[in-house]
């Protein structure tokens, strides 16, 4: 996501959920570091509560580290 441009989904976010829960990250350095960058709106239990359950669904579906590949 280019930078600014994270505003307006934020805005259209808020218009239509009571909460919500936004992760972005850029691509990885050569020495293979992330920027990874969180934020949420709403009730913070709320999203607690959602980032619980997408870890859930993920753990679920074998989704782990070891499945993960960041290499180009």
């Amino acid at each position: 996501m280019k930078r600014g441009s994270g505003k307006c989904v934020k805005l259209d976010l808020a218009k239509k959920h009571a909460c919500y829960v936004l992760i972005t990250c850029d691509e990885p350095s050569d020495d293979g570091k992330m920027q990874v960058e969180m934020s949420y709106e709403g009730d913070a239990t709320l999203a607690a509560y959602i980032l619980q359950g997408a870890q859930l669904h993920m753990e679920e579906n074998n989704i782990d580290e070891a499945s993960l590949s960041f290499e180009a």
